[in-house]
């Protein structure tokens, strides 16, 4: 039986390129899944409100990020890159979004699906009340706030 890769004294020698290969696989995989996260929060023209007590979010869980931003004195809601000026969209795309999100198991202890509202500074309440009623439309309890713990981002 004839096998690769063996000097004369029959040792194997160490082969490389599966190695390689594996990496770049493994490379190109994460590159994907830290490029979707970035997209589904990192919004043009967002400004977060600070607080010093923020605490880290879980990201062990199912979730559906609603940005709202303040656009000419008026709210434009961003979920997943698209734009919605109406919140009857917003509330369609979480019910969406949930009976999507309710299939695949989450990682975390805690299994119940939530919206994550991230605010511009500059929205107004009424904006942020939209997207909690649109929330609770879905079927949704658990809603969280985004912002920094800290000047800057």
């Amino acid at each position: 039986m004839g096998g690769g890769g063996g000097g004369a004294d029959g040792d194997p020698e160490f082969q490389i390129a599966p190695m390689i290969d594996v990496l770049l696989v493994m490379l190109i995989f994460f590159m994907s899944i830290t490029s979707a996260q970035v997209i589904k929060v990192n919004v043009k023209g967002l400004n977060l409100p600070v607080s010093p007590n923020a605490l880290k979010k879980d990201n062990t869980r199912n979730e559906a990020i609603v940005n709202v931003l303040w656009v000419n004195k008026k709210p434009v809601f961003n979920i997943d890159g698209k734009e919605y000026k109406e919140i009857k969209q917003v509330a369609e795309q979480i019910k969406l979004i949930k009976k999507n999100g309710e299939r695949v198991q989450a990682k975390g202890a805690n299994q119940e699906f939530r919206v994550v509202i991230r605010g511009d500074r500059e929205a107004n309440a009424l904006s942020i009340n939209n997207v909690l009623n649109a929330a609770g439309e879905a079927g949704i309890a658990d809603v969280s706030f985004s912002v920094y713990n800290k000047e800057g981002g």
